[in-house]
């Protein structure tokens, strides 16, 4: 079994470590609706894929807030 000869330094530890690094995600943008979305994903937005639709959005009609009768 292979066993190292020499411990390893933390600066040579650390400079190994430096290049593993998070990313930011590479976004598109979706041909119908123009927003950033993830590649070969569908788009959260509008629910398009590949040109057609996959997943139906209901728009929800905001609820009007009706006012509370007045206690007396």
């Amino acid at each position: 079994m292979a066993v190292p000869k020499k411990r390893t330094s933390a600066a040579r530890r650390d400079s190994r470590r430096a290049q593993h690094g998070a990313t930011a995600p590479r976004l598109n943008q979706c041909p119908q609706c123009h927003s950033p979305r993830l590649p070969h994903r569908v788009c959260p937005v509008c629910g398009t894929y590949a040109g057609r639709e996959v997943v139906r959005h209901e728009i929800e009609e905001p609820v009007a807030e009706q006012p509370e009768p007045a206690e007396e």
